[in-house]
């Protein structure tokens, strides 16, 4: 039997996203377990607006290098990962619509399951893509992750503070 190559897929799109094609992405016969994270937009209220969408912007090239990163160090925690799938959304996301989508296989679902814990983490920590909440009172404000090494240090107040994958 021949050994099966180890698989990487990234994608940004502006269409809506299939967790069907993540999750063929990772299957394989060799794997028990695929894990999946699905973030969707929430109608979170902030300030007394409630949020009725998300926009979300990416430094492309940069966040094609951040996720080879991401994939090495998932691999490095959990060799028996076998593939990774991440599609994740820009411009307009509704409320109720997946802004990411996440799947690993792995032989059994515990490196799986922690893999994915920590992969979206880390997607939420390092790869620059942005979210701006828009609000029904048609105001917006963007948002920055908890994780990002740099949330505790900004300089900027609209930036102060948000989770919404």
């Amino acid at each position: 039997m021949v050994e099966e190559e180890k698989r990487d897929v990234f994608k940004l799109s502006h269409d809506w996203l299939s967790v069907q094609e993540v999750v063929d992405a990772v299957s394989s016969p060799t794997c028990g377990a695929v894990s999946l994270f699905i973030g969707m937009t929430r109608d979170d209220k902030v300030d007394g607006r409630k949020v009725i969408g998300l926009e979300y912007e990416a430094y492309e090239l940069m966040a094609q290098s951040e996720f080879r990163k991401l994939c090495d160090d998932i691999r490095a925690h959990w060799p028996s990962v076998k593939h990774i799938c991440i599609h994740h959304r820009l411009g307009w996301v509704e409320v109720g619509q997946a802004s990411v989508v996440m799947a690993i296989s792995s032989p059994h679902r515990h490196n799986g399951q922690q893999a994915i814990q920590h992969g979206i983490n880390q997607l939420k920590a390092n790869v620059p893509i942005w979210k701006k909440e828009v609000y029904d009172t048609q105001d917006s404000s963007w948002k920055q992750n908890v994780e990002c090494a740099w949330a505790a240090h900004s300089e900027l107040p609209a930036l102060a503070s948000s989770e919404t994958i």
